[in-house]
């Protein structure tokens, strides 16, 4: 199974956990370079090979395949500590990951003060958003204020001392303000990542030459994006989103390639909706049905290990994302996990507070949060669906089901998931 483009972005299309490290996975096969362009450790890719698991913070899913090079865009910030945990445990389990990483010189570190004040300004906040806790949003700040600390900075120590001696101050500043102290682990924990600086300089790149010439070579590129459409800091449920640009644009701006260089946007949707964190679900399941679809879809956060809030597939967000995205295609996963279920609903629209009926995914978080969804009913096909290879594998029901979700989000279904495994991808078109 190969990439559809020359350059093809992938991109979440729900808040996230819709399986994109699976789908880049497979498309990874077609590909010879592999980008990630926002985000951090605060994504988790869950990606099964060969009855093995292997769990992804931060190097692209594409590192499994052999030969394939795998960059972290400029728009990343890089926890370089846990980045490093990953890269050993990687190569500890014979993958070949030498040679094959870059890391752009643009890219913002995130350092062991960022996590301390993430969780701090959490704890304390009145309106709390369901960070992870990993630094994600303070280095992010860093970064839009013009006070952090690049991966070029590791090439003058003089300079990388002030700047990182600056924002150490002004975060224990800030920690006491907040009534918690920086701790005494503070110091060895800058110490430890700091050491780490010769390591990162050596995989240090230009992500946008180094694409742009892969291209000019008839190379294929796959550029992946963390979270989802609805995290997306313009375009998602403000405040509950993450800190940057999850969309297809940001994959310009997060590696350096212009626009016209893609040529496909594949986004990726679960058969139903899951969050995990604060803010509005509209499609929610009542409680027994939540924590049933939950066991069935083991629907626990990969990078914290959350539960996830489950509930019916919403087109009126999904709708939203093939436009937002631009999207050229659809990667429908864990289908299998319905296979059980009598009947299935698809919210089709919005019943706002003031009675009126909207197909468009509004801009106030407050009204989503008090939407009635309206919802088709359809019957399910309970049978298993994991054995199945092509489309006509499948029940009909399943096909139906596929057919509508297609219809009602404006985009075509060109993958469709029925279980962990890479064999189980389905090409649908």
């Amino acid at each position: 199974m190969s990439v559809t483009g020359k350059c093809t972005v992938v991109v979440g299309c729900q808040w996230g956990d819709e399986g994109k490290g699976k789908i880049v996975d497979v498309l990874s096969e077609g590909a010879d370079v592999i980008a990630r362009y926002q985000g951090g450790a605060n994504a988790g890719h869950t990606v099964h090979v060969g009855g093995e698991e292997f769990i992804l913070h931060q190097i692209p899913s594409g590192i499994l395949h052999p030969g394939t090079r795998c960059l972290l865009g400029n728009g990343v910030v890089l926890d370089i500590e846990q980045f490093f945990e990953e890269y050993d445990a990687l190569a500890a389990r014979g993958i070949d990951v030498e040679g094959r990483v870059g890391v752009s010189r643009r890219a913002h570190l995130l350092l062991p003060y960022h996590r301390l004040l993430d969780r701090a300004a959490e704890t304390s906040a009145s309106e709390k958003i369901g960070t992870t806790g990993r630094g994600i949003g303070p280095a992010y700040e860093d970064k839009a204020g013009r006070r952090g600390v690049r991966v070029a900075d590791f090439g003058d120590p003089e300079r990388l001392a002030k700047r990182v001696e600056a924002a150490r101050s002004r975060v224990c500043s800030r920690l006491e303000e907040l009534g918690q102290g920086a701790g005494e682990d503070l110091a060895r924990h800058m110490e430890s990542a700091l050491a780490l600086g010769s390591r990162l300089l050596a995989l240090a790149t230009d992500t946008g030459p180094e694409i742009t010439a892969a291209l000019s070579a008839g190379k294929r590129v796959l550029l992946e994006g963390a979270q989802g459409t609805a995290l997306d800091l313009d375009h998602g449920t403000y405040p509950f989103v993450t800190s940057s640009n999850t969309t297809a644009a940001a994959a310009c701006t997060g590696t350096g390639v212009g626009p016209t260089s893609i040529d496909s946007v594949v986004g990726v949707v679960k058969a139903y909706t899951t969050r995990v964190g604060e803010g509005p679900l509209p499609t929610a399941f009542a409680p027994d049905m939540d924590e049933h679809v939950r066991k069935l879809g083991g629907e626990y956060g990969a990078t914290t290990g959350r539960p996830r809030r489950c509930g019916w597939f919403d087109s009126v967000l999904s709708r939203f994302a093939a436009q937002v995205n631009g999207l050229t295609g659809l990667a429908v996963t864990k289908l299998d996990v319905l296979d059980t279920l009598p009947e299935l609903k698809i919210a089709s629209a919005y019943r706002m507070p003031d009675g009126s009926v909207e197909r468009s995914f509004p801009a106030d978080t407050w009204s989503l949060g008090k939407v009635e969804p309206v919802y088709e009913t359809v019957p399910g096909w309970r049978t298993p669906t994991g054995g199945a290879r092509t489309l006509e594998d499948l029940p009909a029901g399943a096909r139906r089901y596929l057919d509508r979700l297609e219809e009602l989000t404006e985009a075509p279904v060109r993958w469709v998931s029925v279980g962990t495994d890479r064999s189980q991808i389905i090409p649908a078109g």
